[in-house]
């Protein structure tokens, strides 16, 4: 079942976002490492572009993706005009120092005393933004949480050296194009619980791990061979090893599922990331092959 997510709120934040964009020099966009082009919000690169404004794209979260792939999501970024891409852990300090300096080198004209740096960041839920704002601010500005959509306002703070950043709210867009982009969101924990179904996300997740070739991580953590299993049977296979059971000995896939997205969102299969551009563009090459058969069917006609 395709997943859709947007919470009344984000309409009055979309407008507040598009009207703050004409006074920001730099957009700062947050993207999830481990999933660098479903995490982009395509309403945002559309503001951004009729802005024309320079954006830093930061992979945050890279110290739980897979360093070879964030270094060709990274590469692919920049091939587009106005980019520029930095793989970041916003718990790192060596990372977040290194984000003005970038932003400075897309708008060299501004940084005076007449015309200080404006950056905004912004990004979809939960990858980080608030956490690296205060890394940026040195002090607890925004709020933190481990669930989607905690900051709700527009917010303006001042930074050393004749600078000021915008954080917004996250932002999702209102219909998620591809059904892959709503599974790969909601196992990064990107949409609320109330619009998913876990085991669903988590059945999707284990046949996305088997398909990027993570196939030893599900192995080594859980001590069963998943070759030619679907998604399905690994849930089913990871509840019987970690013994989810409901009251008279039936098979809990909640809560079996539970496990496989929890593990997989505190990293303890190792760095991961579910998608790479050319897995990412045979997707989009599938999907619009489907819609062409689809569009070829002839409907029925009513007498």
């Amino acid at each position: 079942m395709p997943i859709q997510w947007f919470p009344g709120h984000m309409h009055a934040a979309r407008r507040k976002l598009e009207e703050t964009l004409a006074d920001v020099d730099v957009l700062i966009e947050v993207l999830d490492a481990r999933i660098p082009a479903a995490s982009r919000n395509p309403l945002l690169e559309t503001l951004r572009r009729s802005r024309q404004r320079p954006c830093l794209k930061l992979l945050n979260k890279a110290d739980l993706a897979d360093p070879a792939r964030t270094a060709e999501w990274i590469a692919a970024f920049e091939r587009e005009e106005g980019v520029r891409a930095l793989a970041v852990c916003a718990k790192n300090p060596a990372d977040v120092r290194r984000i003005l300096p970038a932003c400075e080198r897309l708008a060299p004209h501004r940084s005076e005393p007449t015309k200080p740096l404006r950056l905004m960041i912004a990004g979809i839920p939960n990858v980080g933004k608030s956490t690296l704002l205060n890394a940026l601010l040195g002090r607890k500005a925004a709020k933190v949480g481990d669930e989607p959509a905690v900051t709700k306002s527009v917010q303006r703070y001042d930074l050393p050296g004749l600078r000021s950043i915008t954080d917004t709210p996250g932002l999702m867009w209102p219909k998620i194009e591809f059904d892959a982009d709503g599974y790969l969101l909601a196992a990064c924990h990107a949409i609320g619980r109330n619009a998913v179904a876990e085991e669903e996300v988590a059945a999707f997740l284990a046949e996305t791990l088997l398909a990027q070739g993570y196939a030893d991580r599900l192995t080594a953590r859980y001590r069963f061979d998943p070759t030619g299993m679907n998604g399905d049977e690994i849930v089913e296979a990871i509840g019987e090893r970690r013994g989810c059971r409901r009251k008279g000995g039936e098979l809990d896939r909640e809560k079996a599922a539970n496990v496989l997205l929890q593990d997989f969102r505190e990293g303890k299969l190792g760095p991961l990331t579910l998608e790479t551009p050319a897995s990412r563009a045979a997707m989009i090459a599938a999907h619009e092959a489907a819609q062409l058969v689809e569009d070829d069917v002839p409907q029925p006609t009513s007498r």
